[in-house]
């Protein structure tokens, strides 16, 4: 009895537990995740958002892209992370079919000018017949439902085409629907023209009334949830919203709690929609295209003019409440 007592003593149970943790951790890594777009805004994130939730995770990058020593040391940051990265284009069918191979998700985070180059990746999804699902660069406001006016438009019919392309292909998808991003919109407090890196504490403009309601997320938590939905059968097909109730804002409500925070009252300058309608007629590209979104998102109230389909979409943040995201109002914290 003392030798087994001994023997238990010495292989206490939290061996045990942790050895049954780490199996369900290697069990719940199934998917294999390929980032294109890897070195952009978002994709680097995604990257590292990909790497902390556990998956097996891929870079696709051009050789040519390292000859700037931004990306050249971000690249060198992904691999130092275990990021295995895969030398290649959009443009170069070979490469991209061959990375897709190593996968069974991508997810492309390419930027303004590529949309439309995405028939590539679904080309070369279809050749390589892995792929169980495919994430299209979206990250923004519902494209068949928008409210926008030229510029924007422009791009978001072409986001509806690659969707239409994705469905006449018959490939498994997400559409993740993200709202403004909180690190483009909230340091100017919705003036995003300004590219302001904290929030004014003399003044700011306000357009229309200042009422409509966005929706507002930082990008790692668009990333969190992201994540948590490549795996999930719930959302197969359908699109992700990110609409967490603490961040459905106007710019008022930006506003307001900026001025709580600073003890301090800004000067506000009401701007008509009239006088930002020739604002963006008079702008030069992508100022204008930048000044469409405001217009867009804080006069139209475009992310939220409608109420989600459960057909069609399910919310984040009722889905996966483990996920303790960021409000507005904590993110404008780190200015004060």
């Amino acid at each position: 009895m003392r030798r087994r007592f001994v023997f238990l003593l010495n292989n206490p149970p939290k061996l045990k537990k942790n050895s049954t943790e780490k199996k369900k951790r290697r069990e719940k890594m199934t998917s294999k995740i390929l980032v294109i777009g890897a070195t952009g805004y978002i994709g680097k994130v995604f990257v590292e958002g990909s790497v902390k939730s556990g998956h097996a995770t891929f870079a696709l990058v051009r050789e040519s892209s390292l000859t700037d020593p931004v990306k050249a040391k971000l690249v060198e940051s992904f691999k130092d992370l275990g990021v295995t990265i895969l030398y290649g284009s959009l443009n170069e069918k070979e490469s991209l079919v061959k990375a897709i191979k190593h996968v069974d998700v991508v997810i492309s985070a390419v930027g303004r000018t590529q949309i439309l180059d995405q028939v590539n990746i679904i080309d070369a999804i279809k050749e390589a017949g892995n792929v169980k699902r495919f994430l299209p660069s979206e990250y923004g406001n519902d494209v068949d439902r928008t409210l926008a006016i030229e510029p924007a438009l422009s791009e978001f019919i072409m986001k509806a085409q690659i969707r239409r392309a994705i469905e006449a292909a018959e490939i498994p998808y997400t559409y993740v629907v993200t709202g403004c991003f909180a690190g483009f919109f909230v340091p100017s407090l919705g003036q995003c023209h300004l590219r302001l890196k904290s929030p004014p504490t003399d003044k700011v403009s306000i357009y229309d009334s200042g009422n409509a309601k966005a929706i507002i997320n930082t990008e790692e938590d668009i990333v969190a949830y992201t994540m948590k939905t490549v795996d999930d059968p719930r959302t197969l097909n359908k699109i992700l919203y990110i609409h967490p109730s603490k961040n459905i804002v106007s710019q008022n409500d930006m506003v307001s709690l900026w001025e709580r925070k600073i003890g301090k009252t800004l000067e506000k300058t009401y701007v008509s929609e009239e006088e930002l309608l020739k604002s963006i007629q008079e702008a030069e590209p992508p100022m204008d295209f930048v000044m469409g979104l405001i217009h867009m998102v804080l006069v139209q109230g475009d992310l939220t003019s409608f109420t989600i389909d459960p057909s069609v979409g399910v919310e984040a943040s009722e889905l996966y409440p483990d996920v303790n995201y960021m409000s507005v109002d904590e993110f404008l914290n780190q200015f004060v």
